[in-house]
């Protein structure tokens, strides 16, 4: 472990990182399916797994079973654990049958899991052998949601990732936005540069696959989550040209990606300003009303959703909060470091879990608001502090300007509970 020094810096940009590896509380990658699923509309999510992996994804989606998600779970039983059975033959039926059934899937990922990883399941030959059967109809793909080595919002950017290579070539210039949104969110930034005259404006993941967009290298593309690293990298190696800048949480990051993207396309100074003038106001007093109970609160993270670096500069700055330590995952430097620059110098940044270390330094801490995970949430709770479920920040819409005020009502619900339980 990696202690951090007392060197003063000017933003937390420049500070160290504390840097731990030991016992973890995090979900899958499996979990980014749940939000992946209802946003490819002609996609099939199949996860080579076991019924743990089943009941994890029927779970956490809540979704009845008489409905037809668009996911499911090609079964690992015993025999194809122990090397009995050929799992390459058993999944090619399993996806025959998937296929005879489901005519609209036009896109399939083979989605490996713990037990699959632990067998060596080799789910790219599947993959490429399968597109080959399958093609032009459909096109598998396959990546890793294993929870060995990764977070859940991983699932997300190896499912991305997975279709950059594929993707048409394009000479075309075009702004690329990338990640994925709810559609009412995705359709607000979409209006505000649009209003700017920025565009074409392709989007990945597309809600079709006919609609795939195409890189190239005058393709500009900026984030719009900041645990899209293997994205990020596997578009620089198509070519394409990222635009860095705060992710759009709040007031400021959202004016901040907007003004780089705007800054990018040569929109001058009086557009931007019209076009968004009349959202920020709304934002900032949205904000101001959510956050009066967060003023002069402490806040602790504990690493989980890697939203944690964005979460805690706009609580910092647009709520006024005092963040006491910031953990994540994995930080991605070169995606965060816009947001770094703009938190002032105080907290600790820690990257890795050891979760019996952090947990000894939230408690000496007593934050007002401690950001963690659902296994971490209710024990702290019987402790006295008060908690925020991390994972609710990523399956509720929390970008852009409309959606700002939720943002900080997401924080400041649990501590005004807090409050009026303690009159």
């Amino acid at each position: 472990m990696n202690k951090p020094s007392n060197i003063q810096s000017a933003s937390c940009a420049d500070a160290p990182v504390l840097k731990e590896r030991g016992q973890r509380e995090v979900f899958c990658g499996l979990t980014g399916i749940i939000w992946l699923h209802r946003k490819m509309q002609d996609a099939f999510f199949l996860v080579v797994g076991s019924r743990t992996c089943a009941h994890l994804l029927q779970s956490a989606a809540g979704v009845m079973i008489f409905a037809e998600p668009r996911f499911g779970t090609a079964i690992l039983e015993e025999k194809d654990l122990a090397g009995m059975a050929d799992a390459h033959q058993e999944l090619d039926r399993e996806v025959a049958r998937l296929l005879s059934r489901r005519p609209d899937i036009r896109q399939l990922f083979l989605v490996g899991s713990c037990p699959s990883e632990v067998i060596k399941l080799d789910l790219q030959r599947a993959a490429e052998r399968l597109t080959e059967e399958h093609a032009p109809h459909v096109r598998v793909l396959n990546y890793s949601g294993s929870g060995i080595e990764t977070t859940f919002t991983q699932g997300e950017d190896a499912c991305l990732a997975s279709m950059v290579p594929g993707l048409p070539q394009t000479d075309a210039r075009e702004l690329l936005l990338v990640g994925a949104l709810p559609d009412v969110v995705e359709d607000q930034a979409i209006s505000l540069l649009s209003d700017m005259g920025i565009g074409p404006i392709r989007v990945l993941p597309a809600a079709r696959a006919d609609g795939a967009p195409g890189i190239g290298d005058n393709t500009v593309y900026a984030l719009l989550q900041p645990f899209l690293g293997d994205t990020d990298a596997e578009l620089a190696k198509r070519g394409a040209k990222a635009i860095r800048a705060p992710f759009p949480f709040g007031e400021e990051g959202t004016t901040a990606w907007l003004k780089a993207i705007a800054d990018e396309f040569g929109v001058d100074e009086a557009t931007f300003d019209r076009v968004t003038a009349a959202p920020r106001a709304r934002a900032r007093k949205a904000i101001s009303q959510a956050a009066e109970v967060l003023r002069g609160k402490s806040v602790f993270f504990f690493p989980d959703s890697q939203l944690e670096i964005p979460l805690a500069r706009f609580l910092t700055r647009e709520c006024g909060m005092e963040a006491i330590e910031v953990g994540a995952p994995y930080i991605h430097m070169g995606l965060v470091r816009p947001d770094l620059e703009l938190m002032p110098a105080g907290p600790t940044i820690s990257e890795g879990q050891d979760v019996d270390l952090q947990l000894d330094r939230a408690r000496a801490a007593r934050p007002d608001l401690t950001v963690c995970g659902l296994g971490l949430a209710n024990p702290l709770e019987a402790e006295g502090l008060t908690t925020k479920w991390a994972i609710e920040l990523v399956f509720t819409p929390v970008h852009f300007y409309e959606q700002a005020g939720d943002l900080a009502g997401l924080f400041s619900r649990p501590v005004r509970r807090k409050e009026m339980l303690a009159v």
